[in-house]
């Protein structure tokens, strides 16, 4: 009997469980079905499709916003196609290229040999439609000499312009070595004149391209970005300049030629570059701003009118100052004849550290509060002389 009890709740056992599995297998297979069922019909019905499907992709694209604005919190960030890039570069290309010039010197090269003709090439901005150009000076000014050779004035200044097969003969109407600005002019008009940008504006990270005739190659553009502003370099000759680096790529024959922005506007003139091992994508250009006011004397004058004093000076550091028993400023080393500084009796050995009460500690210092002032301004010099200080009054002169 025991032993038929336990056969009985053996079986009663596995009756039990085919039947809990049987149905919830069913229940299971049922709801599975019944999903298909009403799934099938939602995507078969577009409006229900689209609705289930526009609730799903809200959730996503509310979730991806919260992530990326906590990822990018205050950065403005936009996607741009390919497309877009190009069109913004053939567009810029288009404005600008009408705008750009060749030009190309000629000059006399005088060496043990005799007497040659050499050429060089460069490129330049159309800044009026009645012929004016702006360039580099040193596009235009090839004269140097050495033991060795001497290398003359330009005696001849050709220009192309864009889709034009004509030569035009060029005058140098004034040009400027301290900006390594000129402006040239053919007799032509109709042109098109360049529009200039706010060179104050440019930012960082922004749009840029670099139009000329590179190695003599016409209507050449590169495209970079800009890599810096307000960058200070200093030339192998010791001139400083304040410039907009860029990584469009600039080179012999960019010189003079335009650095834009995305709307087409020059934001620079491209100047300079750096070359040699290891160096690839820097490129300077002279910001447009500061062109502005030095070629307008460029044409009126012919030259730039700026203040001068008249002397050849040196910094004296605090080291220096100890060493030679000075003080700290500008020490004058030569003064001219007729100068500005001969007239306030100014002495060789003085050493200038205030002017109109604003401290002098290096040459650079006194040249740029020079040429912040007009020819005929004023000014108050504090000089050290002697181991005493005294005051002296300078009325500026023109700079030859």
């Amino acid at each position: 009997m025991e032993e038929n009890n336990n056969n009985f709740k053996s079986i009663s056992t596995k009756t039990y469980t085919g039947n809990f599995t049987k149905t919830i297998l069913i229940s299971f297979l049922s709801g599975v079905i019944g999903a298909s069922l009403v799934i099938g019909l939602c995507f078969g019905t577009p409006k229900i499709k689209e609705k289930i499907l526009g609730n799903l992709n809200d959730k996503n694209d509310i979730s991806s916003s919260r992530s990326d604005d906590d990822q990018l919190t205050n950065l403005n960030t936009q996607l741009v196609s390919l497309q877009g890039y190009s069109d913004t570069s053939t567009g810029v290309a288009a404005k600008i290229l009408p705008s750009i010039v060749g030009i190309e010197i000629e000059y006399n090269v005088n060496s043990f040999f005799g007497t040659s003709k050499s050429k060089a090439t460069g490129s330049g901005i159309i800044i009026s439609e009645d012929g004016y150009i702006l360039t580099n000076n040193h596009v235009v000014s090839a004269s140097s000499s050495s033991s060795y050779y001497e290398i003359s004035d330009a005696v001849s200044v050709k220009v192309t312009l864009y889709n034009d097969d004509t030569v035009y003969d060029a005058k140098i109407i004034g040009k400027d070595d301290e900006t390594d600005l000129a402006v040239i002019k053919i007799d032509k008009t109709g042109l098109t004149a360049a529009e200039f940008a706010d060179s104050d504006s440019v930012m960082i990270g922004e749009f840029a391209m670099a139009v000329g005739c590179p190695l003599g190659l016409n209507t050449t553009v590169t495209t970079g970005i800009v890599s810096a502003v307000n960058r200070e370099i200093t030339t192998d000759e010791g001139e400083k300049y304040n410039v907009i680096q860029t990584d469009a790529a600039i080179n012999a024959g960019n010189s003079g030629g335009a650095l834009v922005n995305s709307q087409g506007k020059v934001i620079g003139v491209n100047t300079l570059k750096l070359s040699g091992d290891g160096v690839e994508g820097i490129g300077f250009a002279i910001p447009i701003n500061s062109t502005i006011d030095i070629t307008s004397e460029l044409i009126d004058h012919n030259k730039v009118l700026r203040p001068y004093m008249g002397i050849t000076c040196q910094t004296v550091s605090e080291a220096q100052a100890k060493q030679y028993n000075l003080v700290v400023g500008v020490y004058i080393a030569n003064i001219e004849t007729f100068s500005a500084a001969q007239k306030a009796e100014l002495k060789v050995g003085d050493v200038i550290t205030e002017i109109d009460g604003k401290q002098v500690k290096t040459k650079e210092e006194l040249t740029d509060i020079i040429n912040a002032h007009n020819i005929g301004d004023k000014i108050k010099l504090r000089i050290y002389r002697d181991k005493s200080y005294q005051e002296i009054e300078l009325t500026l002169g023109e700079k030859p």
